[in-house]
Order: C-alpha cells, then sequence, then structure tokens
C-alpha cells in the first residue's frame, strides 16, 4: 500500500489504535510481573494524560489545517479572479511556507503569461489594422483603375496608362507583402541571424548595389570610406538588407545632385557603419517614431514606400547585439550610424 493513498483520518486512527493497545498491554505486563495494583493505577493515569494531549494535539492540528486550507482556497481564488496580489509567504521554513511560495510564483508565471498574450493580441490588432490600412489604398486604385477599364471606351494610349498603374499598384501590393513577410519570419525565429566573420566591405558592397542606378538617375554621388581587410562577426545577408533600407531612403530623400557618404569605423567595442545624406532631413518629433512599423512621416506621402524599412533595420541590427543612432535636422540632412559589436 502507497503511503501517499492513505487518508489522514485513517493513519490517525492507526496511531490512537496503536497508542491503546501499547499502553494497555505494558500496564498489564507490568502488572503480572510485579503483581501491584499501583501499576494499574498509574496506567490509568498515564493513559488519561495520553489521551488529553492527543485531544490536545488532535485540535491544534485540525485549526492549522482548516487555517491553512482557508488561506490556500483564498490564494487559489485569487489566483483564478485576478483581483489583486497574493498575500506573502512567510520566510519560514515549514511544509506550508514552501506550499505558499510555489503558489506565488505559479501566480506570477501565470500573470507573466497573461501579460503575454494581452500583449501579442494588441501587437496582432495593431499588425492587422496597419496592415488594413496600407492595402486599402492601392486595392481602391486597383478597383478604380479595373472599372474605369471595363465601363469607359478609351484610346490605346490611355489604356497603356491606365495599365501602368495597375502594375505600380500590384508592385506596391507586392513589396508590401514580401516586407511583411520578411518581418514576420524574423518576429517570429522562423528566420535565424547567423552570425559569422567575414568581409564587411562585402556586405555594403551588396547593399550598394541594389541602389546605384536610382542614385545614378538622380545624379546623386555615392562615396564609399570601407577597408577591405575589416572583418566582422555578422549576418552578411541580412545586415547587407538593413544597410539597404538605409541607403534607400537616402537616395529616395535626397534631391537631384545631392550626395550619400557611407564611412565605416571600428571603434574600442563596436563597428560604425554611417550613411550621411544631403537630403531633406528628418524633424527632431519624428526621429523615435521612424522606427516604428508602417510610421511615415506627414511630409512624405507622396514618395512611395509604406513605413517598414527602418522598422526592420532595427530589428536586423538590435538581433545582432547592436543599435541605430540617428542625427539630423530639417533641411540639413541625416546621419544614420549602424552600431555592430566587434565581439561575437
Amino acid at each position: 500500500m502507497r503511503l501517499e493513498a492513505v487518508s489522514i483520518k485513517s493513519i490517525f486512527c492507526w496511531i490512537i489504535t496503536g497508542m491503546i493497545l501499547s499502553m494497555v498491554g505494558i500496564t498489564i505486563l507490568l502488572f503480572f510481573i510485579t503483581g501491584k495494583s499501583e501499576i494499574l493505577t498509574a496506567g490509568g493515569i498515564l493513559f488519561i494524560c495520553a489521551f488529553l494531549w492527543l485531544l490536545l494535539f488532535t485540535w491544534l492540528l485540525g485549526k492549522g489545517l482548516s487555517l491553512f486550507a482557508a488561506g490556500l482556497c483564498q490564494t487559489l481564488d485569487l489566483m483564478v479572479t485576478g483581483d489583486g496580489p497574493l498575500p506573502k509567504a512567510e520566510d519560514r521554513d515549514t511544509l506550508f511556507a514552501r506550499i505558499s511560495h510555489r503558489l506565488n510564483r505559479l501566480y506570477q508565471i501565470m500573470c507573466e503569461n497573461s501579460r503575454k498574450v494581452d500583449e501579442d493580441r494588441k501587437e496582432l490588432q495593431a499588425l492587422i489594422s496597419d496592415i488594413s490600412h496600407q492595402v486599402k489604398t492601392p486595392v481602391s486604385n486597383l478597383k478604380m483603375v479595373a472599372d474605369t477599364l471595363l465601363s469607359k471606351p478609351m484610346t490605346e494610349e490611355e489604356r497603356t496608362e491606365f495599365t501602368k498603374d495597375i502594375l505600380n499598384q500590384t508592385n506596391k501590393l507586392d513589396f508590401l507583402f514580401q516586407a511583411l513577410v520578411k518581418t514576420s519570419r524574423l518576429e517570429t525565429g522562423v528566420i535565424k541571424l547567423e552570425k559569422k566573420t567575414s568581409r564587411l566591405y562585402d556586405t555594403v558592397a551588396q547593399a550598394l548595389s541594389g541602389i546605384i542606378y536610382h542614385a545614378e538617375e538622380k545624379n546623386i554621388s555615392v562615396s564609399v570610406n570601407c577597408s577591405e581587410k575589416l572583418t566582422i562577426p555578422h549576418d552578411c545577408k541580412w545586415t547587407a538588407e538593413a544597410l539597404f533600407n538605409i541607403l534607400d531612403n537616402a537616395v529616395k530623400y535626397t534631391a537631384t545632385g545631392g550626395s550619400i557618404t557611407v564611412q565605416v569605423e571600428q571603434k574600442e567595442m563596436y563597428i560604425e557603419i554611417k550613411v550621411s545624406d544631403t537630403g531633406k532631413g528628418i524633424s527632431e518629433s519624428d526621429q523615435a517614431a521612424i522606427f516604428r512599423r508602417f510610421y511615415r512621416g506627414e511630409d512624405v506621402h507622396a514618395q512611395p514606400g509604406v513605413g517598414i524599412g527602418l522598422y526592420l533595420t532595427r530589428e536586423i541590427i538590435t538581433r545582432q547585439g547592436g543599435y541605430i543612432r540617428v542625427v539630423s535636422e530639417v533641411g540639413k540632412g541625416a546621419v544614420f550610424s549602424l552600431f555592430l559589436p566587434i565581439i561575437n
């Protein structure tokens, strides 16, 4: 028979029975050995005293169990309803204190999990709202252009222009979905950044290759100062993606004939990749907000984009142990600095 399967009441009855039988047996045995009646009297007195002490012990134990059960029920009720903090557990090495400590720990874990669920729910709601807002405009434009093509007669030249509009809106949706897929896969851990020691020059070159054509179209000069021998532990592909987003914005918001400079410097603990441009600059009130997902300033809505590039850049750099800093003034360009740790 397993001890945990036996009830406390049964154990208590066995102890009382064993105590009575032992005392009676010993008293009778001593009486037969000595033949003195005083032994029976002493045994009776001892039996009464033991019985009284046993009753006191039973009452105290029952009272303690009753108080513990009431406290346990109160704690469990608070855990279920979440109305307030749990009673502070006593700092003693007793069974009751150990159970209280574990319940408090369990409650803290439940509260933390509940908080994370609420945060995830709010994040999902915000994401759905942002996606809905971003998708609404191109979808509306596509419907309007399609209705126009179907309902109105037009020349071949006009039809070509409308077809180009459809293509532009489709490209915008495609870019949005690709950016969302990258972001969601990065956030959920589907994509793991793999830091390997490799040349930073190659990563910078890969990022620059994506903006050279558009920079030449706007006659923007691009200069780079990066040692070909400089190596650092980083994820080449995703770091290039992060740097490209910075460079793409620099080209987008720099006027024709401007300039962009990429300067790579080795600090004591970090490598700094500094991207400077002569663009329109960023107001101080917007500098903290530009890294939020889907955020776009009031003065840049005319430019193409969905406001997810800088958010993705910050996620990539942060997940490699680095950080981003921006210094800018309206009308005086902007300087974005990406800091990556030298030690893996």
